[in-house]
């Protein structure tokens, strides 16, 4: 049976759209959606350490976001921004160029501070969706991520109002505290609670934190350009997987114990990488979309923020926890005045009771 886009939006007051993160991480709020009893528990996230239990594995996202926004100037002095998408090697990326139609193939555009140029390599290599999608080399004496690092901001998300806070103000509350794998352009936000002082204190208690690397790309932003979910292509994304973090996946799979995704991007990643049960340790792509149908192989309990009307990752937060109690749940977030996306408040679906 067919599911449409249409399905999934919903009204959300732009007074609850977080523009900035919580003055100290781990203050946020938590939802907890507890899956058979359909319980739900208001309170702040540290009460996470509650609810998770000895024995439970939590699994984070490690990578760190890119300062990938580059502000470059064309042989006139116009000013141009390339955000960079990924890495293709030998020095070339793929990027979005804004405007675009004001540079060609060859353009050279220069770094700040003398550092070098951003080539234009090839225009409109990927024309799908809103922004068509070019490749640029980076020139410098510097290597790319040291270049990067040194001349470029970190990119927010777009409905983060830039205008009125300057991206430097996230230097370090838009970087998760385990993010220690420099490659993605956007966070893996549901880490974004998590404090050093607290991931310290869960495994005291028994619960075993690891983490996986997906680098999240621009994808996660771009909106699903078809109605009927079964014609949407997913986006690309670059994981990896140590031989340590699957065997101990692997060992709680065997046991039946609780598995507790942090973020969407995990989930994506575990589910992924699991072939006839267990889970493949190493590198590789992920280009699955979870959508109603889908059967979780790995995943029993996931951490995420509450997301964007007719986006894949709501998609995947209603097939996770369920279409009747997820509509409740988002309704029950507005009509409390939970903060909503990268910033705002986080929940905690358990498909499991912990042991």
């Amino acid at each position: 049976m067919a599911t449409f886009l249409s399905d999934y939006d919903y009204d959300l007051p732009e007074a609850l759209i977080a523009q900035v993160p919580v003055a100290n991480r781990g203050h946020s709020r938590l939802l907890q959606v507890h899956i058979p009893t359909e319980a739900l528990v208001h309170g702040v996230f540290s009460d996470i350490l509650s609810v998770l239990h000895a024995g439970d594995v939590l699994v984070l996202n490690d990578t760190k976001v890119l300062r990938a926004r580059l502000r470059v100037h064309r042989e006139t002095g116009g000013a141009i921004e390339v955000l960079l998408l990924a890495d293709l090697g030998d020095h070339v990326w793929e990027a979005f160029i804004k405007p675009a139609k004001k540079v060609k193939e060859g353009d050279l555009l220069a770094l700040p501070d003398g550092l070098g140029h951003v080539r234009i390599v090839q225009k409109n290599v990927e024309t799908t969706g809103k922004a068509p999608k070019h490749r640029v080399r980076l020139e410098s004496h510097l290597s790319d991520l040291a270049l990067i690092d040194v001349c470029g901001v970190l990119p927010l998300p777009p409905y983060i109002r830039t205008d009125t806070v300057s991206e430097k103000t996230f230097e370090s509350s838009y970087q998760t505290v385990v993010a220690v794998a420099p490659g993605a352009v956007a966070a893996p936000t549901a880490g974004l609670h998590f404090t050093q002082e607290l991931l310290a204190a869960l495994r005291s208690k028994g619960v075993i934190v690891c983490t996986v690397t997906l680098h999240v790309g621009y994808g996660t932003f771009q909106p699903i350009a078809v109605d009927c979910l079964d014609d949407h292509d997913m986006h690309e994304e670059r994981y990896l997987i140590s031989d340590a973090v699957a065997e101990v996946i692997n060992h709680a799979i065997r046991e039946s114990r609780r598995i507790i995704a942090v973020g969407t991007t995990v989930v994506r990643t575990l589910e992924s990488a699991c072939v006839g049960g267990v889970i493949q340790s190493g590198a590789g792509t992920s280009t699955l979309f979870i959508r109603p149908g889908y059967s979780f192989s790995v995943v029993t309990g996931l951490v995420t923020n509450f997301h964007l009307p007719k986006s894949s990752l709501l998609v995947m937060i209603r097939t996770f926890g369920g279409e009747a109690l997820m509509k409740h749940v988002y309704q029950e977030a507005i009509a409390r005045d939970y903060r909503f996306f990268s910033f705002g408040d986080a929940m905690i679906i358990l498909r499991k009771a912990g042991k």
